[in-house]
């Protein structure tokens, strides 16, 4: 499967937008496979719509945070968790892999998650996390 990219994958890539890459796919700009719901692309097939311009080899980026989510009871921390770990287990999928882990502070109130893999599905789960704890009193 290293020869095969997902939509995401080629948007992170090329620096574009994940609508854009699709728009391209769909338009016929960029060929893909479709499989299930989801499209592949093959890396002949990106550095054919770029002109060899990019780099599609072995370079990757990786991101680790970690994120403390103080003052937080035991019903918001389950909460929490379960909305978390399910988005990220549902943002895995394909060649660069999203990890999450969630540990409790029981004694300080305090939940903590530490996130590693691609920046941009990080940001994703940051961005979830923000907005859940937005609504915790």
């Amino acid at each position: 499967m290293n020869d095969f990219y997902s939509v995401e994958d080629v948007a992170e890539l090329l620096g574009l937008h994940v609508k854009t890459v699709r728009g391209y796919v769909r338009d016929g700009k960029l060929k893909a496979v479709r499989i299930g719901k989801q499209y592949r692309i093959a890396r002949a097939e990106v550095e054919a719509f770029t002109g060899g311009g990019v780099s599609v080899g072995p370079v990757r980026a990786e991101v680790s945070a970690v994120v403390q989510v103080d003052g937080v009871g035991a019903r918001d921390a389950d909460r929490l968790v379960t909305g978390v770990l399910a988005a990220a287990s549902a943002w895995s999928g394909g060649p660069r892999p999203l990890w999450v882990q969630a540990v409790r502070e029981e004694e300080r109130s305090a939940l903590r998650f530490v996130v590693m893999g691609p920046p941009r599905r990080v940001s994703e789960v940051l961005a979830l996390v923000d907005d859940l704890t937005g609504g915790l009193r």
